[in-house]
């Protein structure tokens, strides 16, 4: 007798689901970077958000703000009346790094069973989703909604978009490992380069007498992303079970390379010792990079003054306002060039570690930073400009870089079959170094200038520290080592893992029709769809920073 379970049909996967997108015959892998930077350049406006403060610091004033004395952080989340200081808004900035660590952390071993399309789809929903609930608190002016929206939901949406393209990745260039993720990490740095002007040319389009124009802004910048998004989303596809490219091999020699071909299960990375050494270097090497990159502009003005107007007689303090504001601009150009160097040094450095390894790149960022964290106070007593620029222009390359290599680096010593999972968790580094680097940066020099320290003088101290963070950081990645047998998990609970899906069971290795891919028609505009609005950012970053030299 046949039971009334054995006629009930198997469901069909949904349209978001990951057994939806395993790549058939003929696809070409090359159109999944583009996807990933879809999202990444999407969701990397983060970054830029400070475009926002000062107009929304006039949100009711509109030509100046309306200033209240009693205005205190808690009164500011629900005042009506008065317009919000630069600080208060600040802290939406904290809550995206924040919850961008915390949601990666916690939902990353959901994304590797959902897959990266249904993470993509729902990192869209909520960072644009969020966005549009800011700009719904700035027609209200209520910060407590700004806070809600923007922060939280779209921090949330960060974190999910930054991940989901990792482990897809990884998978489809087995080959080029850092080449990848940093094509598509690339992206996060490098959103804010497209996405703080655009911004800045629609809230000078919708602003009127009555409006900044920064609520209008908010939309038109949600729906556009939103399409962005979407795409991407919907043009990830994951590689079958087994796939590899063709005439690709894996090392043999595991030891040699530190590249594991076995993998360690999500439950038992953080065991281990490698992960949290891993961590540290991470934590270290971000905590250095972003501690220059919150002080870079007024560190430029303060250490060379009246030299960058052609003034050298001239200190910070001896300028007057219009001298201070004409430095101020070409500060701006130099953060411009330092985020271009943030970019590049994502995908160099990733690439460059496919050829000498994870591990040595890294030491290369520890040794070179010490030397050049060590060498930039002399740069600056020298007066040269041009030196001191270059140096910090190398850190920036390096700290991008330590973003866009610790995926693969992770692949290397875990193997791939949790590998966006555990990055997700190794991200909570990033959300301890946004607080370190800026503390120590921000209190030393509090503390330098109580001493009486010139302005010149102001971040020697500091430089010194911020190598010593490194010098701990290289000791660290010294004592990474490839895992114990015992971390590994058998081949059959792989296996076990792979055949919870009909569409993912495994099967013999091999290319299944799929090959190295090249750029074909459909490549070809993919990539432009995210290369031009790439070139445009940097077209408009490189005017800026002409005046710098």
């Amino acid at each position: 007798m046949t039971t009334s379970t054995d006629t009930i049909p198997e469901a069909s996967p949904g349209i978001l689901d990951r057994e939806r997108i395993i790549a058939q015959p003929g696809f070409n892998r090359w159109l999944v970077p583009p996807a990933a930077l879809a999202i990444h350049l999407c969701i990397g406006m983060a970054y830029g958000f400070s475009v926002f403060w000062l107009p929304l610091s006039r949100a009711i004033g509109v030509t100046q703000s309306v200033a209240c004395q009693d205005l205190n952080l808690l009164t500011a989340l629900f005042t009506t009346s008065c317009d919000w200081r630069v600080a208060d808004l600040g802290w939406i900035y904290t809550l995206f790094f924040v919850l961008l660590g915390s949601s990666a952390a916690l939902w990353g071993g959901w994304l590797e069973h959902a897959g990266p399309r249904k993470a993509g789809f729902v990192s869209a929903l909520c960072w644009c989703g969020g966005i549009a609930i800011a700009a719904i608190g700035v027609i209200t002016h209520q910060l407590w909604l700004m806070w809600v929206g923007a922060g939280v939901v779209g921090g949330i949406g960060l974190g999910l978009g930054y991940i989901s393209p990792v482990s897809t990745l990884i998978k489809w260039f087995p080959d080029r490992r850092g080449m990848a993720t940093g094509m598509a990490i690339m992206g996060f740095g490098g959103g804010a380069m497209i996405g703080a002007p655009l911004a800045d040319i629609l809230m000078n389009y919708f602003k009127t007498p009555d409006s900044v124009g920064v609520w209008q802004t908010f939309l038109v910048m949600a729906a556009v992303y939103f399409v962005f998004m979407m795409a991407g989303a919907f043009g990830y596809r994951i590689p079958p079970a087994g796939w590899r490219p063709d005439g690709w091999t894996p090392p043999s020699a595991a030891g040699k390379t530190m590249i594991t071909v076995h993998h360690v299960h999500l439950r038992d990375a953080h065991k281990t010792k490698q992960f949290w050494l891993i961590w540290a270097v991470l934590c270290l090497n971000v905590s250095a990079g972003i501690g220059v990159i919150g002080m870079a502009s007024p560190m430029l003005q303060e250490i060379f003054g009246g030299r960058l107007i052609g003034h050298p007689e001239l200190t910070f303090t001896q300028l007057d306002n219009s001298q201070k504001t004409a430095i101020a601009a070409i500060a701006a150009g130099f953060a411009g060039l330092l985020s271009l160097f943030n970019i590049g040094g994502r995908f160099f450095w990733a690439s460059l570690s496919d050829k000498i390894g994870r591990k040595n790149t890294y030491y290369t960022f520890f040794v070179l930073g010490i030397i050049l964290y060590a060498l930039a106070p002399s740069a600056a007593h020298m007066g040269s400009q041009l030196l001191f620029v270059i140096i910090l222009c190398v850190i920036l390359s390096m700290y991008g870089g330590g973003f866009a290599t610790v995926p693969a680096y992770l692949a290397d010593i875990f193997g791939t079959q949790f590998v966006g999972a555990i990055h997700g968790r190794l991200l909570t580094a990033w959300a301890t170094a946004g607080i370190i680097g800026p503390v120590v940066v921000n209190y030393i020099r509090e503390f330098q200038i109580a001493a009486g320290v010139p302005r010149d003088q102001l971040y020697d101290f500091t430089m010194y520290i911020l190598a010593g963070m490194l010098a701990l950081g290289l000791i660290a990645n010294s004592r990474v080592k490839p895992l114990s047998e015992k971390w590994f998990m058998r081949p059959e609970e792989v296996a076990a893992l792979q055949a919870k899906s009909a569409a993912m069971r495994p099967r013999s290795t091999g290319s299944f029709g799929i090959g190295r891919g090249g750029l074909d028609g459909k490549a070809a505009l993919a990539w432009a769809a995210v290369g031009i609005p790439i070139f445009w950012g940097v077209w408009i970053t490189l005017q800026k920073t002409s005046a710098l030299f």
